[in-house]
């Protein structure tokens, strides 16, 4: 009887093991491509520091991440558990913090172009005067706090995958994918942002072919930058028009009826849906910032009045 106990506890473990992998499985999948946006946003958030503190300023983050992820998992459980409702008013929160950090970077870029005062972070690096410590944590913090969002709208993407599943499926799925997900996350954005120490250290090989290696990757490395601080912006307005869509039935709807028209309904599925999330975020994010300037002019004037 006692083998008899042992061999089914051991096939209910197996079946619970092969449902666990099979759920993560799909979810994984279903998160891969705000995954991508979490990595370009990452990558472009801890760059610019000086190479001596770039895998620290990355190890601070990725603690910060793991913290996010044991408030977030958690809560976001008792809230799938207890009040559903909730879930989507916090990540449309969360979203419109998206858009308005992605509308305001691009509108201060453009505003601020030419003035002379408005230095790049690489251009603070190279200063000796600059406070590498204020920097630093200032980078931190916002890494973090992007992070924060993102890791939300992965795990209630993961949590409705496994919405059918028993809470303890959904608890061993959830917290694997979290954990998962930060160590892949960070070990590549750790890579990326070493890659120019590693054409550095080809450079000083004595073969020609390594050599030639380090200054393509050293040539590489600002193009790789650059675009994932442009990737990294445009993942703000994806993700959080893409939140938005979903948050808000009337504009869901609003999608659904564009979708239909004659000269739209011809685009592929997916174009139109990476379309529509950057239109609506770059439209609400635009909203956000104009709103917020406002104020800030209008207190302005109060203050100066006073």
């Amino acid at each position: 009887m006692a083998g008899a106990g042992l061999l089914a506890l051991i096939d209910d473990i197996t079946t619970l093991l092969d449902d666990i992998a099979s759920m993560s499985k799909v979810a994984a999948g279903k998160t891969a491509g705000v995954l991508g946006d979490d990595l370009a946003l990452n990558a472009e958030q801890v760059s610019g520091v000086r190479a001596e503190r770039e895998l620290p300023v990355v190890w601070a983050v990725a603690k910060g991440s793991i913290k996010n992820k044991f408030i977030i998992v958690p809560v976001a459980l008792l809230l799938s558990a207890f009040v559903p409702w909730l879930i989507t008013p916090l990540l449309v929160i969360g979203g419109s913090y998206l858009c308005f950090e992605g509308f305001e970077k691009v509108f201060h870029h453009i505003a601020h172009r030419n003035d002379p005062e408005d230095h790049h972070v690489t251009k603070e690096v190279l200063n000796p005067a600059a406070d590498m410590v204020a920097l630093e944590k200032k980078k931190i913090a916002g890494a973090i706090r992007t992070d924060f969002i993102l890791s939300a709208e992965i795990v209630v993407i993961v949590l409705g995958t496994v919405q059918a599943a028993s809470m303890t499926e959904q608890i061993l799925v959830v917290s694997l994918l979290a954990l998962g997900i930060t160590v892949i996350v960070y070990g590549v954005v750790a890579a990326i942002v070493k890659l120019d120490d590693v054409g550095l250290h080809l450079l000083k090989s004595a073969r020609s072919g390594v050599v030639m290696i380090g200054r393509g990757i050293l040539r590489f490395c600002p193009i790789l930058m650059r675009t994932l601080s442009i990737v990294g912006t445009a993942a703000m307005f994806l993700v959080g028009g893409g939140i938005l869509i979903h948050g808000f039935p009337w504009v869901h709807h609003l999608t659904e009826s564009v979708a239909h028209l004659a000269f739209i309904n011809q685009l592929p599925g997916w174009i139109f849906d990476i379309l529509a999330n950057a239109i609506v975020g770059i439209v609400y994010g635009g909203l956000l910032v104009g709103i917020f300037e406002s104020v800030g002019k209008l207190r302005a004037k109060v203050v100066n009045a006073s």
